[in-house]
C-alpha cells in the first residue's frame, strides 16, 4: 500500500461507512470520492465491475493494473494480507469464526432494516430521495435534485422486495430490530465493542448499518435514542476509531465473552437463520420466492441468490477450523439455535 487506497462511495451507504471507519481504524491511507461509481468509474477509464455497487475499491490486480471491486466483506480481507498492523480479525480461528458469523449477520440481515426504514415509509423515503443526491454535491441544480430523487426513490424503492420488506413482514422487521437495540444496550453496558476491549469486522459491519439507522434516517432514529442511547453513543464513537491504542487491547476469549453476546445470537438465530435456510432451499429449486416463519409470523420475499452464497460462506469457514476449534464454537454456540447454519 504505497499509495492512498481509492474508493467511490456516498455517506448515505452503510457499507461505505463501514469500510471507512474500518481504514481509518486500521490508519490506512486512503482516498474517498463522494460520487457514482459508474459515472466514477467512466471518468477514470476502468472497466465497470458487473455490479457498481457502493464502495467500490479501487485496487491493484495481480498484473498491476487498476481494477474496480466491490462487497466490503472480501475487500476487508484482502486488505488483511496486504497488512496484519491493527487487524480487525482475531487471531483465534474460533473467536474469528464467530466474529464471521456476526458481520455476515449485521451485512445481510441488518440492511433489511435499513432499506425498510428508509423505503418504506414516506418521511423517510422523502428524506432519503433528497439528501443521497445532495451528499453527492451541494450545488446540485434544483431541477436535477428533483430528477436524481425521483431516480433514487423509484430504484431504491423497487429493490425492497429483494431485501423482503413489505406489508406481510414489516411487522417482523420493525420488531427485530427493537430487540437488537434492547439486546446492544445490554451488551454495551458490559464491554465497549462486540467481541472484546477493540473492535473486529462485525463492529465495523454493524456500525454500517446504525450509522444509518441512528444517523440518516428520521424514523429508526427516534427508535434507536428511545429504547438504546448506548447504542447511540457507540455509533458515533465508531466513526472514527483511529486514535484507539489497539496494540495495548485484547478481544475476549471465547469462553469468557457474557451472556449478552449470546442473546445477540440468540437473536440472529431466530430472524436471520431461518431466512437463509428458506432462502437456500429456493435457490435450490430455482424458485423465485420464498415464504417461513420467522418470530412466529409469516414472512414471504423473492429469492436472493447472493446470499444463498452466504450460507455457503459461514458454512466454508466452519469447516476451515479443525477439530478442537469446531468443537470450541459448538460449545459456545449450545441454546443459541445458530447451529442449524453448520449443518
Amino acid at each position: 500500500m504505497s499509495k492512498p487506497i481509492q474508493l467511490i462511495g456516498n455517506v448515505g451507504s452503510p457499507y461505505t461507512r463501514k469500510m471507512l471507519s474500518l481504514l481509518r481504524y486500521r490508519r490506512i491511507e486512503h482516498a474517498i470520492t463522494w460520487g457514482d461509481p459508474s459515472a466514477e468509474l467512466d471518468k477514470l477509464g476502468i472497466p465497470k465491475p458487473k455490479l457498481a455497487f457502493m464502495p467500490t475499491f479501487i485496487l491493484d490486480n495481480e498484473n498491476g493494473e487498476a481494477e474496480a471491486v466491490c462487497d466490503s466483506t472480501p475487500i476487508l480481507r484482502r486488505l488483511e494480507k496486504l497488512s496484519r498492523e491493527r487487524s480487525v480479525l482475531p487471531d483465534d480461528p474460533a473467536l474469528n469464526f464467530i466474529n464471521y458469523l456476526l458481520e455476515d449477520y449485521a451485512d445481510e440481515w441488518c440492511t433489511k432494516f435499513m432499506f425498510h426504514y428508509r423505503w418504506h415509509f414516506s418521511e423517510d423515503a422523502d428524506n432519503a430521495g433528497t439528501q443521497l443526491p445532495l451528499s453527492m454535491g451541494v450545488t446540485l441544480a434544483e431541477d436535477s435534485l428533483l430528477q436524481f430523487k425521483a431516480f433514487f426513490s423509484e430504484r431504491q424503492i423497487g429493490r425492497l422486495g429483494y431485501v423482503g420488506s413489505n406489508e406481510i413482514t414489516a411487522p417482523v422487521i420493525d420488531a427485530s430490530f427493537r430487540r437488537l437495540l434492547q439486546l446492544l444496550e445490554a451488551h454495551f453496558a458490559q464491554l465497549p465493542y462486540l467481541l472484546g476491549n477493540k473492535p473486529s469486522s462485525a463492529d465495523f459491519a454493524l456500525f454500517g448499518q446504525l450509522s444509518q439507522l441512528i444517523g440518516f434516517d428520521p424514523t429508526p432514529r427516534a427508535i434507536a435514542y428511545d429504547l438504546s442511547p448506548r447504542t447511540v453513543a457507540w455509533v458515533s464513537i465508531m466513526e472514527d476509531q483511529s486514535g484507539l491504542e489497539a496494540d495495548k487491547l485484547q478481544w475476549s476469549k471465547l469462553d469468557e465473552l457474557p451472556e449478552t453476546l449470546k442473546d445477540i445470537l440468540r437473536e440472529l438465530a431466530k430472524t436471520y437463520v431461518p431466512a437463509l435456510l428458506a432462502n437456500a432451499e429456493a435457490i435450490k429449486h430455482h424458485h423465485l420466492e420464498w415464504q417461513t416463519q420467522i418470530d412466529g409470523k409469516l414472512w414471504k420475499q423473492a429469492s436472493f441468490p447472493y446470499q444463498s452464497k452466504c450460507l455457503n460462506w459461514i458454512r466454508q469457514e466452519y469447516q476451515r477450523l479443525d477439530d478442537s476449534e469446531q468443537t470450541q464454537v459448538d460449545t459456545f454456540l449450545v441454546n443459541t439455535g445458530c447451529k442449524d447454519l453448520l449443518v
